[in-house]
C-alpha cells in the first residue's frame, strides 16, 4: 500500500496550489505532519478601505476623503454527512480577522445558532460565492442599521490568480444604472458612460467580465481599457435579468413581475382622511420566469425549457446553480429566489430562513413558496438531525468550530 506521507515537497507544492478554496488547503494540511509542513498558509489581501462609488458624473463623493468601504467575501456550501442523504445549505462570511460568520445563503442576515461544525467527517461543497462592500466610518445618522451594504451586485477578478500579491479588479452596478470599475493598480472607481439601458446585472464567465441591461443586451467589459462591446442582442418581455452559470453555459434569467397593491394597516387612518388610497402599500410580486441560453456564434439568447437534474438560486446578492444531485434532492428543473410577496403576505410557516423566498418549477410553470416543498426546504433552517448538538474541543489542526454570541454567529478556523 502506497505511503502518501512520502509524496515530495515539490509535488505536494504543485497540489496545494490547485486546490481552490481555504477549506480544501485545510483538509489537505490536516493529513499528515508531511503535508501540513510542505504548504504554508496564506490569504489573500485586500485594502482596508475602499473609497466611496462617484456621483454620476465622475466627481468624488462628499464623503470620500474621510468615509469608505471594506471588502468582505461569502461562500456558499452544501454539507452533507457520509452516513445520510440529507445535505444542508449555508453560507459563511469571512471577516478582516479570520473570523467566520453564518448566514442565510439566499439572503445577508446572520443565524441565531451555537454548534460546533467538524468539517473532518463531514462532505463539503462549494456551489458559489459572492463579495460585498459594507460602509465603514459613517456618520452615525447617515445610515440606518439595516444599510450597512452597498446594496448592488460586486464581483471581483484576480489578475494572477496564484499569487496572493496580484492585482484585481472589481465590477459593480451604479446607482444611475451604468457600470462602475474599481481597480487595485489606479485604486479608485471609474464610471463606464455607455449605457443603451440602465445595468440589470454583473458576472464573471471563464475569466471575463460581462453585464446585462434591463432589456437583455449583453455586453463584454474590457477592464484593461474599460471598454464595453456588445456580445448578444436584447431579449425583452421581462422586468429583472440574472446571468448565472450553469454547466458551462451562460444563462439569463428573465424575471416577470406583477405590481400588487395592499392595504397598509401600520398608518393611521387620519393621515389618509382625504387621500385614501395613498393607504395603500404596492408591492413586487413574481409571476413567471424565462431562461435562456447564450449562443456565442450566432449571438443571439436561446429559450431553455428545461434545466434537467439542475437548480438556479437567485439570492440577494448572489446567483449560483448546482444540481439536484449534488443538494441530496431528487429533482431540479426549478429556481429558487427570493420575493418580497412571501414576506408580505405572510405564506408559509413563518420560519425566518425560509420566509421570503420562492419556488419556481419550470416544468409546470408554478410559484410555490420554499415551505410548501419539503424537500428543498430541508436544505435551509433548521440543521438536518444529524448535526450534532455536542460542543467540541479542538486543537490546532482539528476542525472549523462554530460559537454564536446572542445577535450573531462566529466560525473560528485554528491555524489555517
Amino acid at each position: 500500500m502506497a505511503d502518501w506521507s512520502q509524496l515530495p515537497t515539490d509535488l505536494l507544492g504543485l497540489i496545494a496550489k490547485r486546490l481552490d478554496t481555504s477549506f480544501d488547503l485545510f483538509r489537505f494540511r490536516h493529513v499528515c505532519t508531511t503535508w501540513r509542513s510542505s504548504v504554508t498558509p496564506t490569504r489573500r489581501r485586500f485594502p482596508g478601505r475602499f473609497p466611496l462609488l462617484p456621483n454620476e458624473n465622475n466627481s468624488k463623493n462628499f464623503f470620500s476623503s474621510s468615509f469608505g468601504f471594506s471588502l468582505s467575501k461569502r461562500t456558499v456550501f452544501v454539507i452533507r454527512s457520509p452516513h445520510n442523504a440529507t445535505s444542508w445549505l449555508i453560507k459563511v462570511k469571512e471577516d478582516e480577522s479570520n473570523r467566520k460568520h453564518l448566514l442565510n445563503p439566499l439572503k445577508r442576515h446572520r443565524f441565531d445558532f451555537a454548534k460546533v461544525l467538524d468539517i473532518q467527517n463531514l462532505s463539503l461543497l462549494e456551489i458559489g460565492h459572492e463579495y460585498v462592500l459594507n460602509y465603514i466610518n459613517y456618520p452615525p445618522n447617515s445610515l440606518n442599521d439595516a444599510c450597512t451594504l452597498y446594496m448592488e451586485k460586486l464581483i471581483l477578478m484576480h489578475l494572477d490568480q496564484k499569487s496572493d500579491l496580484g492585482g484585481f479588479v472589481l465590477l459593480t452596478i451604479h446607482v444611475s444604472g451604468k457600470l462602475a470599475i474599481y481597480t487595485s493598480e489606479n485604486k479608485d472607481w471609474v464610471i463606464l458612460e455607455q449605457m443603451p439601458s440602465p445595468y440589470d446585472d454583473v458576472i464573471l464567465f471563464k475569466g471575463k467580465f460581462y453585464a446585462v441591461d434591463n432589456t437583455g443586451r449583453i455586453v463584454y467589459v474590457d477592464h484593461s481599457c474599460f471598454d464595453v462591446n456588445l456580445v448578444a442582442n436584447p431579449v425583452f418581455g421581462g422586468d429583472k435579468k440574472y446571468l448565472v452559470q450553469c454547466k458551462g453555459d451562460l444563462l439569463l434569467v428573465d424575471m416577470y413581475l406583477s405590481i400588487d397593491a395592499t392595504v397598509d394597516s401600520s398608518f393611521s387612518n387620519e393621515y389618509f382622511e382625504h387621500e385614501p388610497q395613498l393607504a395603500y402599500c404596492m408591492s413586487e410580486r413574481t409571476v413567471m420566469f424565462k431562461v435562456f441560453r447564450l449562443d456565442w456564434k450566432q449571438k443571439e439568447w436561446i429559450e431553455v425549457k428545461n434545466l434537467r437534474d439542475h437548480v438556479l438560486f437567485l439570492g440577494e446578492d448572489c446567483v449560483f446553480s448546482t444540481s439536484a444531485d449534488d443538494l441530496g434532492v431528487s429533482k431540479g428543473n426549478c429556481i429558487l429566489f427570493v420575493d418580497n410577496l412571501f414576506y408580505l403576505s405572510g405564506e408559509g410557516d413563518g420560519s425566518d430562513c425560509g420566509h421570503g423566498v420562492g419556488v419556481f418549477d419550470l416544468e409546470s410553470g408554478c410559484i410555490k413558496p420554499l415551505e410548501n416543498c419539503p424537500e428543498l426546504s430541508k436544505l435551509f433552517w433548521p440543521p438536518p438531525a444529524w448535526f450534532s448538538p455536542t460542543v467540541l474541543e479542538f486543537s490546532d489542526i482539528s476542525g472549523l468550530e462554530i460559537s454564536a454570541c446572542r445577535s450573531c454567529i462566529s466560525i473560528g478556523m485554528t491555524r489555517l
